[in-house]
């Protein structure tokens, strides 16, 4: 299931960012899952973001006339 982070109001709020992670962390801790989990996850979750930012640049920059 996707989070429909644009629909969310204020996603764009440092605070609630760093309101959104707390919360996960907290969960995750809770649930369990060790310290090293939640940095594996948060690896992960790095690796996404950076595999669709570059793959959003080379399809812009494909577009792009020279």
């Amino acid at each position: 299931m996707a989070i429909p982070f644009a629909d969310i109001r204020g996603v764009h709020d440092s605070r609630a960012v760093a309101i959104l992670a707390k919360t996960i962390y907290r969960e995750l801790r809770s649930s369990g899952y060790e310290a090293r989990d939640v940095m594996a996850l948060a690896s992960e979750l790095l690796g996404q973001v950076t595999t669709e930012v570059r793959s959003r640049g080379a399809a812009s920059a494909h577009g792009r006339k020279k």
